[in-house]
């Protein structure tokens, strides 16, 4: 569960949710899917394993937040939070490497973190923190979530956003080499970021800086979720953060505008 909180000190006008695509993005789309579909090699998920960094295997934490069906099939969507949350004191023995090894050996194929673990004493699983709003935007897009490939950027454990600030930026480049393979082995065409923190980390490594859509929440704080494009026709979406903003609400939820940006 990744622990990423929104900034709700900037002060920004309601914009409503819209598209500004340029003429030929959608062929470049297609071409890139294309290309991929031509240059695919079936991945497993051992391999993916193997990149995970030595140094964080036991730290507290999770890499795989779905299983086979996800990461061994080609994918148009990758999601990604900030990094797992929880308490890394109490759940010391929750390794890395612990977690890796059930989904290497034990999970089923279309396991995924958000719909089949329970993530609160008493509730049933898929229904705690942001579980159903994840959820939510999955089937609102029409896609399993036993099939879509998820992480962290950062695969380290922390109860809040703040506790790993200052070792951030080694951890995150510690991981990028494990979402690189993903993206470029499952030719990835969206990743999803849950948060800013986590969608500004992805654009800067994948230097994508174009703007095409944005949407503001419709209340208040008017937090903004919004899409980016790179030449080729990646695109990152940087969504507001589900473990704080209820993407279930109509006035908070980013999916109109993610729906879109996908369609076009």
């Amino acid at each position: 569960m990744g622990t990423n909180r929104e900034d709700d000190g900037i002060e920004v006008d309601r914009i409503a949710a819209g598209v500004f695509l340029s003429k030929g993005i959608c062929d470049e789309r297609i071409d890139r899917q294309l290309k991929g579909i031509s240059t695919y090699m079936k991945m497993k998920l051992e391999e993916f394993a193997a990149t995970i960094p030595p140094e964080l295997k036991e730290h507290s934490g999770a890499v795989f937040y779905s299983g086979r069906g996800a990461f061994e099939t080609q994918s148009s969507v990758y999601i990604l939070g900030l990094n797992p949350g929880g308490d890394p004191a109490s759940q010391a023995d929750h390794t890395v490497e612990r977690h890796t090894q059930r989904v290497l050996q034990s999970v089923e194929k279309d396991w995924s973190e958000y719909r089949d673990e329970v993530w609160s004493e008493g509730k049933e699983a898929g229904t705690s923190g942001m579980q159903p709003r994840v959820l939510h935007l999955l089937n609102g897009l029409g896609l399993n979530p036993g099939t879509v490939p998820a992480s962290n950027v950062v695969f380290v454990r922390s109860s809040r956003e703040k506790d790993i600030k200052k070792d951030f930026e080694t951890y995150a480049e510690l991981c990028w080499p494990f979402h690189k393979k993903v993206i470029d082995s499952l030719h990835i065409n969206t990743i999803i970021c849950l948060g800013r923190t986590a969608g500004g980390w992805v654009r800067e490594q994948l230097e994508v800086s174009t703007q095409i859509a944005v949407c503001v929440e419709d209340n208040k704080r008017k937090w903004r979720s919004r899409a980016y494009r790179r030449e080729d026709g990646l695109i990152i979406i940087e969504a507001t953060h589900p473990s704080i903003a209820d993407w279930t609400a109509p006035a908070t939820d980013p999916l109109p505008m993610i729906k879109k940006v996908l369609a076009t």
